[in-house]
């Protein structure tokens, strides 16, 4: 975008603001409403990053993933697998694919070992 007037910009998203257009709260809860049921909290976190979005409302966006951390994974880790890994090079496989979906290292090991309750 092109400034004509200095200072025209920061006044049109002052505006937009001020109308609830733009609203950082709204922000977070889609991208974790759109990519928490595939993704992990660490991941999530970086996507919301990249999007400027930081603070406190992000944190507590966190914490809310955090305290599902288990039943997501678990839930990502059956849609694709849904059982054991029968030999190390599929474990790894299964390790490597919920690692990279930001899901925790402790989580991730309890549900690659079979821990289905916790």
């Amino acid at each position: 975008m092109h400034e004509e007037v200095p200072g025209e910009l920061a006044k049109a998203l002052d505006e937009l603001q001020a109308r609830d257009f733009i609203n950082d709260g709204r922000a977070i809860e889609s991208v974790v409403h759109r990519r928490a049921g595939k993704l992990g909290a660490a991941r999530v976190k970086q996507e919301l990053a990249a999007k400027g979005l930081s603070g406190e409302a992000v944190a507590a966006a966190m914490e809310g993933l955090r305290e599902t951390e288990f039943s997501r994974a678990l839930g990502v880790w059956r849609k694709k697998f849904d059982r054991p890994a029968a030999d190390p090079n599929e474990r790894a496989k299964q390790i490597r694919f919920l690692m990279t979906r930001g899901f925790n290292a402790e989580v991730v090991r309890k549900i690659v070992q079979g821990a289905d309750e916790d």
